[in-house]
């Protein structure tokens, strides 16, 4: 009966999965491709070594090959999209691998030794002999000629800001590499153990002093701020168009500033009517201290938190607006944020669980009153159901279980998504008082501001001080709050594009919504459930599958969902 049973399991195992392949095609090449990039990844561990790169790029160009095998008429709307897509991703795979492998060219003669430390690296994968005396004296020229070199820096040429990132990854990769072959023969190989530990120990100290030093030596040179922390590299308008274009966005950086700034000023009218209701005239600065000062007590915020999310879900249910797995409400958890994560993340953040940004005990005054400010009751209910349901935790939820095949990782989805629930709760009433509403108009300026600010940083205008002084004047931010804001958002590891995700991506579930749902097309609760099935995507393309467009294998993006 068992064996039964589970054949039976399996036959429909087996059917489903070619169901899905006879549907989308794509799908089980990109998970293929998938397996094939984690099983790289873990081989070739040393991620900057000319090594790594030349393999990834030709797992990248033979997957195109692959791909344009493939007969791209018969693709349903969901296959031509994922097609488009993936060719997409992998084109730019071997952009960036290309663009790397320019830069470490440059910087070469700044680690005059790294293919002999990257040589060890790929010897000892298959255990090699170690030829400890040999690689003892590798190491100790090499910690000459880094003794050498951290006395040349001072007067050496500067990098360009992105150039010093870049000797910055491959210092540390480098670093990564010798102590995998160390701790691979340490203590194993006698003899090794004996030749080895002190040359390499002195030549990692002196690699870790050389890398800090010529990053700081480099990117300080660029920096626009007294702060050490915030500094970055804009890119500058070609390339701004040329993410924009990926994400399928057919407006100019230009175009989408003066989006955010009539979003903006939208909101300064609402804001406005909600002061007047407080009795405080057209003073909003003052209606927005006083929605501040009703931050609760230290140790309470979990508390709210909870409370708030409550309020929010009952609202959702009562109006039957997507469907809510049990298992996700059942799961979701909470943090609380370290202090060092709130100099970037002044506010909480979500996902599989909520991650409180509330001050600590070893702050001081001034710390502890801006935190505390700016995560008072009133902005925190505009934005838990952002991080939790139906925003980030349902979408991970669903993320893991419809379309898996999707990675394609844009904020306009991801962002966008959460962000369109403030949009679409806030013209449901969700928020009741005046006070309410400011909470709420408070994310919404935010997210305005983040386009402005951003774009303005990454085309050259403004300086992170510039961009500061803009959240604290025009949005009403703490200043602490406003400055672990830009960290984070000119970090060098952030995607330019990233902040003008929330409320361009936002829009543009708005203006969808307006044309499925609005129209009698879909209810609300057809829409949603559709929407997040589709795994993270641009929306354009969710547009073309939900409205069963025919897309071709030029497509170009075209969607001007919002009227500027």
């Amino acid at each position: 009966m068992f064996k039964f049973k589970f054949l039976l399991f399996a036959l429909s195992v087996f059917y489903c999965n070619r169901s899905v392949a006879q549907t989308n095609p794509m799908a089980e090449i990109m998970q293929h491709y998938q397996t094939d990039r984690t099983l790289l990844r873990n081989f070739y561990t040393v991620e900057t070594s000319p090594e790594s790169r030349t393999r990834f790029k030709a797992l990248a160009e033979e997957y195109l090959k692959k791909i344009n095998q493939e007969d791209f008429n018969q693709f349903n709307t969901g296959a031509r999209a994922d097609y488009l897509l993936f060719r997409r991703d992998l084109q730019e795979q071997i952009f960036q691998l290309s663009k790397a492998e320019d830069a470490y060219e440059k910087l070469k003669n700044r680690f005059p030794f790294a293919d002999q430390i990257y040589q060890l690296e790929k010897q000892c994968r298959r255990g090699s002999s170690s030829e400890p005396e040999k690689t003892a004296a590798q190491l100790n020229e090499i910690s000459k000629q880094l003794k050498k070199l951290i006395l040349e820096l001072p007067s050496s040429t500067k990098f360009s800001p992105s150039e010093a990132l870049e000797a910055y990854k491959t210092g540390r990769d480098l670093r990564q590499a010798g102590k995998k072959v160390f701790d691979f023969y340490n203590r194993y190989d006698p003899m090794f153990s004996w030749w080895i530990p002190v040359t390499y120990k002195q030549t990692d100290s002196l690699l870790r002093v050389y890398t800090t030093a010529l990053s700081k030596n480099t990117l300080q040179e660029s920096k626009a701020s007294s702060d050490s922390s915030l500094q970055g590299v804009p890119v500058g308008r070609v390339e701004i168009l040329r993410k924009l274009d990926m994400e399928m966005i057919p407006y100019s950086p230009e175009e989408l500033i003066a989006m955010a700034t009539k979003e903006l000023e939208w909101c300064d009218r609402e804001m406005l009517k909600a002061t007047a209701e407080m009795g405080l005239k057209n003073d909003w600065q003052a209606a927005m201290e006083k929605v501040k000062n009703t931050y609760v007590a230290p140790g309470k915020q979990p508390e709210l938190i909870v409370k708030l999310y409550n309020e929010a879900l009952d609202f959702i249910k009562s109006k039957d607006l997507i469907t809510i797995p049990p298992l996700a409400e059942e799961t979701w958890g909470m943090i609380m944020m370290t202090p060092e994560r709130q100099l970037v993340n002044p506010f909480f953040t979500g996902g599989s669980e909520i991650s409180i940004s509330y001050p600590t005990s070893d702050m001081n005054y001034e710390d502890k009153m801006m935190s505390m400010r700016g995560n008072n009751p009133y902005f925190s209910r505009g934005t838990v159901q952002h991080e939790l349901i139906p925003g980030h935790n349902l979408q991970y939820f669903m993320m893991s279980r419809y379309n898996t095949h999707r990675n394609y990782n844009t904020p306009f989805w991801m962002e966008g998504w959460a962000l369109y629930w403030e949009l679409l709760l806030y013209d449901m009433n969700f928020a009741k008082t005046p006070e309410e509403r400011i909470g709420m108009l408070f994310w919404r300026k935010h997210r305005c501001a983040r386009i402005i600010f951003s774009l303005n940083y990454q085309l050259g205008k403004w300086t992170p001080a510039t961009c500061i002084d803009f959240l604290v004047n025009r949005v009403g931010h703490e200043r602490a709050n406003a400055e672990g804001e830009v960290r984070r958002s000119i970090a060098p590891w952030t995607d330019p594009l990233y902040q003008v995700g929330y409320l361009t991506g936002g829009l543009q579930v708005m203006a969808l919504k307006k044309e499925l749902v609005d129209s009698g097309k879909m209810t609300y609760k057809e829409f949603h459930d559709s929407f997040i099935k589709e795994n993270s995507m641009p929306i354009e393309m969710i547009r073309a599958i939900l409205t069963h467009q025919s897309i071709s294998k030029d497509f170009k993006t075209n969607w001007r969902f919002y009227k500027i």
